[in-house]
């Protein structure tokens, strides 16, 4: 008679809640935390190492009290200066750290500035062309539409 394997793998909490954001319980807590917007590789790899939280543990294994001091670093994080995603913020002149939705709000007043004083990135964005000096000639087609043949002359048949 042949022994049954056991399964031997383990359940997990199918998702985690951290700032608004799921993240899967089975991925690990390094990776885990990249789900959440603005939180980078490294943001997440200084989170593990300032809380002393296994970077390799899975997101389900955390407790509550874990999750929670996660919370609370992200929403006031003391990272070094050079991790932070808004240094020398344009109306303040401070260096913070944003997340989740307050990023996306935050970039698209950005944008709308940069519009409103007709800057030449403000023009770009209003356009819809690359903003950052890529070439043109033979990418960023999705963005026009489609592609007009107005002017082209027709080969004449006869020669």
């Amino acid at each position: 008679m042949a022994k049954e394997k056991h399964d031997t793998k383990q359940e997990y909490a199918s998702l985690v809640r951290i700032m608004q954001t799921d993240i899967p319980g089975n991925k690990r807590v390094l990776v885990g935390l990249t789900y959440i917007k603005g939180v980078s590789w490294s943001i997440s790899n200084a989170i593990c190492k300032i809380l002393v939280i296994d970077p390799l543990k899975r997101i389900s294994e955390l407790d509550e009290g874990d999750i929670k001091k996660i919370t609370r670093f992200l929403e006031n994080p003391q990272l070094p200066f050079f991790l932070l995603n808004r240094k020398k913020d344009f109306g303040t002149g401070e260096n913070y750290h944003l997340l989740t939705t307050n990023l996306d709000m935050k970039k698209e007043f950005d944008i709308r500035r940069l519009k409103k004083i007709r800057s030449y990135r403000g023009l770009r964005h209003a356009l819809g062309q690359p903003v950052r000096g890529q070439r043109t000639k033979s990418h960023f087609r999705a963005r026009k539409g489609k592609k007009s043949v107005v002017g082209v002359k027709k080969k004449r048949e006869g020669k």
